[in-house]
């Protein structure tokens, strides 16, 4: 009663992916970094994935988060979304990595998270309500 085959791959790939974001966003920031993905191929969905794409980004973003939460990196907001960007980027799915803000008694607080067709997949459907996005995070 495990994951399916393409499922676990998707896991192998965030435990790899997730610690080496971080390091990029230390080293590079996250403009350099960006750039450096956003120039990684963009491959085109087969026809089955086009018509579920929505549940199996849902399913890799199952798959990024698990990786955070119980691997030994344990990635924050933005890795957690640039990783899962990618990642959905490499399966041929144009996803929007968004950051935002909000008003906290301290200042300013910042979080990241990843939208396919305008819905967010790591975080809340509500998101905006909480958080008021800069629009996409892409660098051209």
């Amino acid at each position: 009663m495990g994951l399916p085959r393409w499922e676990q791959w998707w896991l192998v790939q965030a435990f790899l992916v997730l610690p080496l974001m971080g390091l990029g966003l230390r080293l590079l920031g996250l403009r350099r970094l960006q750039a450096l993905l956003s120039h990684w191929p963009l491959k085109k969905p087969g026809g089955a994935l086009e018509e579920k794409i929505f549940p199996v980004a849902q399913s890799q973003a199952r798959c990024v988060e698990a990786a955070a939460r119980h691997g030994l990196y344990r990635a924050t907001c933005l890795p957690r979304s640039l990783a899962l960007w990618w990642l959905l980027r490499c399966h041929g799915m144009e996803a929007n990595l968004q950051i935002g803000v909000k008003l906290v008694d301290t200042g300013l607080a910042a979080h990241a998270w990843v939208e396919l067709q305008g819905q967010p997949l790591n975080e809340v459907p509500d998101v905006h309500q909480h958080f008021s996005a800069f629009g996409q995070a892409i660098v051209p």
